[in-house]
């Protein structure tokens, strides 16, 4: 059987003899953009680990990594594995930074600019959200439970993110829609060669044109809001030009909506399918943040992040050449024996400290603690009101074909213990 060169390397599949069948070596693909990625990257990722701990793609022309110990060690050498293309596949550009703002820069330049971010949205700032989280919650849920019928939790775990992001930015309640429709085009994956497609690149762009409305609106009327407070923001003399603050706007509203919504969604069907696990946060024998942290190990929203090797890079006794853009597999290295024993077992009482959810060091990710504030608010309410034997329809649910792994569609049942 033919194998693949590597692009611009010296070494071949040829070169490693493991003692594995052709059949077998042949058996191992990955590509995040197929569906069957979507539903369980599961089983590909324990061969990843096992077999092919650096992973080749030719056709898509990418490396990945997979193992805990090479993702950490990846993320936290940004002088080896740059940022300076963008952390995805599809929008990968020397001048990412364009669009998706600091996330797709290395220090020092990252530093300072996250730097001026972040005085925008301070740990108080946060914490001041959660009274509004939980009125949101009830807003959202109460119809739910009057209609007393199945429901889509999806449209639930949608709703409250967008709600949250958007008062936290100062997106008017009228407008909030419009924003989750063009984040979730943004984030749809129609292409499984991971090319951008029109709708994705037109959604970007009305959703740029529409902050930058809003920012010329907040420098003439500020406001007590995320967008008034980029705009103050000031470090060693300098502040955000508004094309800075556009990007850092759509990285949020997106990444603000997309992932927490995967996240409850998620962890909901993940309690009813352990219901053991659900028994004990239930009864009060485990805490809610328990919870919302194993789903975040065992199927995260974020399966992986993009970097560009910037010099050749032996691993595993494979070089990676100069050049490459690499994948660190998150979801992959969540569920690695070596760092959590018995990794495919859902566990609401394992110590999650080293999961990789939300990445480590310089990109350690901005918004975690609005994402754990979030959905540990939401399931703590969803407890409190709903009775622990819900069923969901998995034969009836859907994948959402996106870069943040979750579902499109959960029906689901609930009976109400407690009124509002």
């Amino acid at each position: 059987m033919a194998r693949g060169s590597t692009r611009g390397s010296s070494w071949t599949w040829e070169d490693w003899d493991d003692g594995m069948g052709e059949d077998d070596d042949a058996m191992i693909t990955y590509n995040p953009n197929d569906p069957a990625s979507h539903r369980d990257p599961f089983p590909a990722y324990r061969r990843l680990r096992d077999e092919r701990p650096v992973y080749r793609n030719d056709e898509l022309d990418f490396w990945a990594v997979s193992r805990h110990a090479d993702v950490s060690a990846a993320w936290r050498d940004p002088a080896g594995f740059s940022s300076d293309h963008g952390p995805a596949l599809e929008e990968w550009a020397p001048d990412a930074a364009r669009t998706a703002g600091f996330v797709a820069m290395d220090p020092p330049r990252h530093t300072h600019r996250r730097r001026l971010i972040s005085q925008g949205f301070t740990p108080a700032a946060v914490r001041r959200l959660e009274p509004d989280i939980r009125r949101l919650t009830h807003t959202h849920l109460r119809p739910l439970l009057d209609h007393g019928g199945p429901f889509d939790f999806t449209d639930l775990a949608a709703a409250i993110p967008v709600d949250v992001i958007s008062e936290l930015i100062g997106v008017p309640l009228p407008d909030r829609p419009l924003l989750q429709r063009l984040s979730r085009q943004i984030m749809t994956r129609d292409d499984p060669d991971g090319h951008t497609t029109p709708a994705m690149s037109q959604a970007t762009a009305d959703m740029a044109a529409y902050y930058a409305a809003l920012i010329a609106e907040r420098r003439a009327r500020p406001r007590d809001d995320l967008v008034t407070a980029l705009l103050h923001a000031e470090a060693d003399g300098e502040r955000l030009a508004d094309q800075d603050i556009v990007a850092t706007l759509i990285l949020l509203g997106i990444a603000g909506n997309e992932t927490t919504s995967k996240l409850l969604s998620t962890a909901w069907r993940c309690a009813w399918q352990h219901p053991e696990q659900r028994r004990r946060v239930w009864a009060g024998e485990t805490d809610v943040s328990a919870w919302v942290e194993e789903t975040l190990r065992y199927e995260g929203p974020a399966q992986y992040v993009a970097r560009r090797v910037t010099r050749p890079t032996t691993l595993h006794g494979v070089v990676v050449p100069a050049g490459a853009r690499i994948l660190l597999l998150v979801g992959a290295a969540n569920r690695d024996e070596r760092v959590f024993p018995d990794a495919d077992r859902y566990d609401l009482s394992r110590d999650t400290g080293r999961a990789l959810a939300f990445g480590l060091g310089h990109h350690f990710c901005l918004g975690a603690s609005l994402a754990r504030l979030e959905a540990t608010t939401v399931l703590r309410e969803l407890v409190r009101v709903v009775e622990a034997d819900y069923e969901v329809d998995l034969g009836a649910a859907s994948w959402a074909a996106s870069p943040m792994r979750g579902h499109s569609r959960l029906p689901t049942m609930v009976k109400q213990r407690l009124a509002f």
